[in-house]
C-alpha cells in the first residue's frame, strides 16, 4: 500500500510561519501616538505655559476717583486751631511718597503751608479698590508702627513712620485711606489733631 503524501501539510505550515513573521514585523514598526493626538494637550496647553492678561484670574480693578474740596477735609478754623502759622496751599503738588500714593489711587491731595518756616503739610484721602486697599494696609503694617490713639481697631487702623526729615501718618477706615505727611511730624501725636478732624469731616460728608 503506498505511503500518504505529506508535502501539502509542510507547505501550509511554512506559509503560516511566513504570515506570522510578517505580522510581527508590522507590529514592531508601528509608530507611537504623537503628543498632539492627545485631546487633553490642546485643552490644557504646554506645561508651564501661563494664560495671557485677561485670559484668567480676576480683572484688574481701576481706582474710583475720590474728589472732595480741601477745606471740607480740613476747614480754616480747624487748621488755625492746629497751628495759626499754617494756611492753605492751593497750588501745592504731591511730593511725599504717601501723597503720591493717594494721587495714584485717584484721590484728593491738599497742602498747608507754614507762613513762618515754609514747612509743608501734605494730606489726602483716597478710596482704592479692595485689593489695592488691602495692599496699602499691608505695606503700612510692615513699614510703620501701629498707633491705636488714631482710632479704635479694627474700625480705624492707624500707623506712623518717620523717614529722613519726614513723618507720615496713615489711617484706614471703611473705604478710606488717609495720609498726612510733614517735616514737622516727629512723633505720632504731632499729626493726631489733623487726623481726628479729617475723620470727623469724612463721617459727616
Amino acid at each position: 500500500m503506498p505511503r500518504p503524501h505529506r508535502l501539502p501539510r509542510l507547505r501550509s505550515t511554512g506559509l503560516a510561519l511566513v504570515v506570522a513573521a510578517s505580522a510581527l514585523g508590522l507590529a514592531g514598526c508601528t509608530e507611537p501616538a504623537s503628543p498632539t493626538d492627545d485631546p487633553s494637550a490642546s485643552e490644557t496647553g504646554a506645561p508651564g505655559e501661563s494664560a495671557g492678561p485677561g485670559e484668567s484670574g480676576a480683572p484688574v480693578e481701576e481706582p474710583t476717583p475720590f474728589e472732595i474740596a480741601c477745606d471740607e477735609l480740613l476747614s480754616a478754623d480747624e487748621v488755625y486751631a492746629f497751628n495759626p502759622s499754617f494756611g492753605a496751599a492751593p497750588d501745592s503738588e504731591p511730593v511725599s511718597a504717601g501723597a503720591l500714593g493717594i494721587a495714584e489711587e485717584s484721590g484728593t491731595t491738599c497742602g498747608l503751608l507754614n507762613q513762618t518756616s515754609g514747612a509743608l503739610i501734605e494730606f489726602g484721602v483716597a478710596t482704592p479698590p479692595q485689593g489695592a486697599l488691602e495692599a496699602r494696609k499691608n505695606d503700612a503694617a510692615l513699614g510703620s508702627k501701629p498707633v491705636p490713639t488714631y482710632g479704635t481697631p479694627p474700625d480705624v487702623e492707624g500707623y506712623f513712620t518717620a523717614s529722613g526729615e519726614h513723618g507720615e501718618a496713615q489711617v484706614f477706615t471703611g473705604p478710606y485711606w488717609i495720609v498726612v505727611d510733614s517735616v514737622d511730624f516727629v512723633e505720632p501725636g504731632d499729626a493726631q489733631r489733623l487726623l481726628a478732624s479729617i475723620l470727623e469731616n469724612l463721617a459727616a460728608a
